[in-house]
Parts: C-alpha cells; sequence; structure tokens
C-alpha cells in the first residue's frame, strides 16, 4: 500500500489517477480524519498501517498564483519547509521510504554556459540569494530540511500542463492572462511527471534528487504559436514589453523562469517526451472545462 499526502491538489488527482489505474493500493491522507501534519500522529499510522512508500504531494502555492503566498506566509512557510521536515521525521521513526514533490522554482535563468541547471547546482532563486518570491525561498527552504537524509527522492517539478482545461494547468494560464510575458522555460507533462515520480519507486532507483521535467525548454511565444496551430484557441496574444512592465503592471512578486537539466533521470532509465511534442500531443487531446467558475 501507499501513503498519498495532498491527494486532494492538481499534483495530487494525478497522483490518484495513477495509482487507480495501476491497480496499486493506496491510501489517500486527508487531514480532516488524520493530521499528517502531527509527527506523533502520523508515525503512529505508518508504524499501524505499514505503507510500503509515501508520496508527499503537499504543499502550499497560492491561488490563483504564487502572489497570493506572499500574504499567506505563515502558511506557506508551514506548507512547503516545516512540513516536509515532519513527515522526514515521521517516515524515519516508521522506518518508510518517500517522495517529496520539491519544485523548480527555486531556479532563474539558465548556467552561465547556456545549458539547464543540474541536480547538484545550489538554488539561485532563494532567501539565501535574496532575489525570489516567498514561495520559491520556501521551497528552497523545503529542501534544506530534507538534504542528506535517507531513503527520500526529492522530484523537482516545474509549471506543469497537461490536456484537461483548468486553472492550474500551465496551457489554460496562457489562455486566461490577458498579456503574457515572454519567457524561457522548462516544464512539466503533469501525468508523465506523476508517472515518471511513480517508477523511481517502482525501479529502485538510486535515492536522491530529481528534476522531473519534459527534455528541452521552449519560450512562451512558441507555447502560444503551438497553441495557435493546434486551432485550440484564436486568441491575439497581446505580450508586455519587458520583465520591468510585468513587474510594475501585473506582479507583486519576482517570477522564477529557468532551464533546467533532466538527464540524471534519463539515465536511470526512465524518459520523457521531449517538450514540444508534450504539448503538441496535449493541444491535439485538448479537453475544454465543462463549467468553469
Amino acid at each position: 500500500m501507499i501513503y498519498l499526502l495532498g491527494g486532494s491538489g492538481y499534483v495530487g488527482q494525478a497522483y490518484q489517477a495513477l495509482l487507480t489505474q495501476k491497480g496499486v493500493p493506496f491510501r489517500n491522507l486527508r487531514r480532516a480524519e488524520l493530521d499528517y501534519t502531527d509527527v506523533t500522529t502520523l508515525t503512529a499510522a505508518l508504524k499501524k498501517d505499514r505503507p510500503e512508500f509515501l508520496i508527499n504531494a503537499a504543499g502550499y502555492t497560492g491561488k490563483p498564483n504564487v502572489d497570493a503566498c506572499e500574504k499567506d506566509r505563515a502558511e506557506c512557510l508551514f506548507g512547503n519547509a516545516v512540513l516536509p521536515g515532519r513527515v522526514a521525521a515521521a517516515c524515519a521513526a516508521a522506518g518508510v521510504p518517500w517522495g517529496h514533490v520539491s519544485s523548480g522554482c527555486i531556479y532563474t535563468g539558465s548556467r552561465s554556459d547556456g545549458s539547464g541547471f543540474a541536480e547538484e547546482d545550489p538554488p539561485n532563486f532563494s532567501f539565501r540569494t535574496d532575489n525570489c518570491s516567498f514561495y520559491s525561498g520556501t521551497k528552497a527552504l523545503g529542501e534544506e530540511v530534507l538534504r542528506d537524509l535517507d531513503q527520500i527522492f526529492i522530484w523537482r517539478l516545474r509549471i506543469p500542463f497537461d490536456h484537461r482545461d483548468g486553472a492550474r494547468n500551465y496551457l489554460s494560464k496562457l489562455l486566461r492572462y490577458d498579456r503574457l510575458l515572454e519567457a524561457e522555460n522548462s516544464i512539466s507533462q503533469l501525468h508523465e511527471f506523476v508517472a515518471a515520480t511513480f517508477a523511481c519507486w517502482e525501479k529502485r532507483i538510486p535515492f536522491g534528487t530529481y528534476n522531473v521535467t519534459n527534455p528541452g525548454h521552449i519560450t512562451t511565444r512558441e507555447v502560444v504559436e503551438l497553441i495557435k496551430a493546434a486551432g485550440v484557441s484564436d486568441k491575439t496574444f497581446s505580450f508586455f514589453t519587458d520583465e520591468a512592465e510585468f513587474m510594475r503592471l501585473a506582479a507583486q512578486t519576482p517570477r522564477s523562469n529557468c532551464v533546467m537539466n533532466s538527464r540524471k533521470l534519463a539515465a536511470a532509465g526512465i524518459v520523457m517526451t521531449e517538450v514540444r511534442e508534450a504539448i503538441r500531443r496535449d493541444l491535439a487531446n485538448w479537453q475544454p472545462e465543462q463549467n468553469p467558475s
């Protein structure tokens, strides 16, 4: 059996779908029935049920975007930096290996040679570099809390997207925003992300940190052109002149835009679809939101 924390969220629901499809027994822990934020409570549950693995997809992202984290700093800090440490303590006490959904938003830009950031590169968009959003700062702290621990995977998710229109989907956000910021990013197809991360456990690859992004990187304008080519929207997309205008008119906190290197995951035998191919596939199978709120 697998324990799943944060199963009601965008990423957590994808884990539920994957585990159900695979026929893998799992328990979707809800805080209303079991307060997994309490080390003693979670440890007792783990020792009682003896799950073979735990997935932590819980965290605080802010709605509708990371600007909300600037107002709810206590919740953001707890969900992204304190909670991972508590889960780690409980899993260690019960002898349960686990995986933690982290974020590639702890980086900005690319390496000096233009290549993507690798797992061993220190975060350059964090509280320690004093240039980040509060959200990114807490995600970097969360990784610090887990550094050098045994029997843990740290999986870095980056700007998730999929084929279903919805508020958390990157492709949907581009369709809904009045104006866009031109930037270059590595991104993660949601269902490939959850499949790749669970494969880390299934294949018993070495524990550690993995960038779980679709190979390659892409600009905002390139994604827009793919959306238009697929016939998903005939909208005339408008762009900010530069990041300074974006920050002045549309954002309350800096955004992470970065290129990441996912070769470590591929070297372990877990290969994801090239980013443009993945976007084209999802747009070809696009499912509009049925009851938009």
